[in-house]
């Protein structure tokens, strides 16, 4: 009996030394015990201390596992990205269809480590070709089968995405200035960082020509999460796969500000998850240190990684696989300026918090060029390409179009920490970094058949280059 009562004292020992476990919390409370830690919205320039008690509650809420004690499920609402009824109260709770389909975000994002990629079996169903639908089924009519993407990096993915987007809009609006000025169109192209998007022309009368974007939406912000290039910020994917995945509804969109009650999705609690701590959820995905280059200790290995990455250039993979692009400021502002309606933006609070990425440990150890600019090793170029043709068609296998970008087209897949991310493709089906490169079709083909032809001694050090990029565990 004593020892039962000593263990029983040394479990609540344990469980009250947490973090975030509220004071009123008994140990054998089946909450997630992070949710409404962080306290009052996070608001301006934010210290180093701070950041990192907001990242430790961001990282607590990446890592919970969900409870319908916290508001975990959705009874009468969808999956939809726009807040939605459902038809019917279905039987289940989860659902590998249309969700729930996990309690918690590290159960998909966990390979090699949280916040990383997901294997095939942790694969979703997305159904954004219907912005407000109801589906509980697998026809890729309905919806489109995808893989997890590991998040590393993914604050500096969105910092260059906002630049980028502004230098679009830039030359657009310069464009427009000059078309009214001169009474004449004029034609520009849009270029940013070194990536094409295309070109529009302005007209006097304050219109544009958009037949010529290419790799970007019209509206011209690039938009660098998920594998169709579709969201804009990591606070948007994040209201986003709380509500499709685990039931757990943001008031910042759910709440009654948008569809005029507390508790949507009728599950008898109100505001599950609020704007703060959505915001420590954003912090912490946007300060996980991007995917590293392995110092490999095999010497023939990394020889042939070397040979490998000179092969990268010379073959015409790093035309779209671009090995760094320049980021002016490590400043990352949220709410930040691009999320869409029903997300919190800049402009909807008193002063956004502002993190500086550049008081984490490993910004340290970017490179940066002559400008003083950050080099950032992401092997990709934010932009939509085609990735079919008329002869290499397994990359083609949707059938709808998400968020209007048409079924063949995706978003350059990053290379950094593809060594670790195993398997390829938006499947999750393709098992060989041999392979996924042979999937290429479309914009990749030329880059893809020089492969093809190379010797096997040159295409194995393209594929010991490849798996020498990993995150660092």
């Amino acid at each position: 009996m004593k020892r039962s009562w000593r263990l029983l004292a040394v479990a609540t020992a344990l469980l009250c030394s947490a973090s975030y476990v509220y004071a009123e919390n008994k140990p054998w409370d089946e909450r997630t015990a992070a949710i409404g830690a962080a306290g009052a919205m996070p608001s301006g320039a934010i210290d180093k201390e701070e950041m990192e008690r907001l990242r430790e509650i961001g990282e607590e809420l990446f890592k919970a596992k969900f409870t319908i004690n916290d508001g975990s499920g959705r009874p009468d609402a969808t999956q939809a990205t726009v807040p939605t009824k459902v038809r019917h109260r279905g039987p289940n709770l989860f659902s590998r269809t249309a969700g729930l389909d996990s309690n918690g975000c590290s159960s998909c994002h966990n390979e090699p480590l949280p916040g990383g990629a997901g294997a095939f079996t942790s694969n979703v169903f997305v159904s954004q070709g219907f912005v407000n639908a109801d589906f509980d089924t697998v026809d890729p009519q309905f919806s489109n089968e995808r893989g997890t993407n590991h998040m590393f990096g993914s604050g500096l993915l969105e910092l260059l995405a906002r630049e980028m987007t502004a230098d679009l809009y830039a030359i657009r609006d310069n464009a427009l200035r000059k078309a009214r000025k001169s009474g004449e169109p004029v034609r520009v192209a849009l270029e940013t960082k070194g990536v094409s998007y295309g070109f529009i022309t302005a007209k006097p009368d304050g219109l544009v020509a958009i037949n010529e974007i290419s790799g970007v939406d019209p509206d011209l912000t690039i938009r660098p999460f998920s594998q169709k290039g579709v969201v804009p910020s990591l606070r948007q994917f994040t209201v986003n796969a709380m509500n499709a995945h685990h039931g757990m509804q943001a008031e910042e969109r759910y709440g009654a500000r948008w569809t005029g009650t507390d508790d949507f999705d009728g599950d008898g609690h109100t505001a599950e998850l609020r704007d703060m701590d959505i915001s420590t959820l954003v912090l912490w995905q946007a300060t996980l240190a991007p995917p590293i280059r392995q110092t490999l200790d095999n010497e023939e290995w990394r020889t042939a990684a070397a040979k490998g990455e000179g092969l990268m250039s010379s073959l015409g993979c790093a035309e779209c696989h671009r090995p760094a692009l320049p980021l002016k400021s490590l400043k990352f502002t949220d709410p930040g300026p691009g999320n869409s309606a029903a997300n919190l933006n800049d402009r909807q609070v008193e002063a956004p918090a502002i993190y500086d990425l550049g008081l984490m440990e490993w910004a340290a150890s970017l490179p940066r060029n002559e400008k003083g600019e950050v080099m950032v090793p992401l092997f990709g170029d934010l932009k939509r390409h085609a990735m079919t043709d008329r002869q290499i068609t397994q990359l083609g296998n949707e059938l709808l179009s998400q968020e209007f970008v048409d079924r063949t087209f995706f978003m350059t897949a990053e290379l950094w920490g593809v060594g670790s991310t195993a398997p390829y493709g938006h499947r999750n089906d393709i098992t060989t970094l041999d392979e996924i490169i042979r999937a290429h079709g479309g914009a990749g083909r030329e880059a893809r058949d020089r492969y093809v032809e190379a010797s096997g001694e040159d295409r194995s050090a393209i594929i010991a280059f490849l798996r020498s990029l990993v995150i660092e565990e």
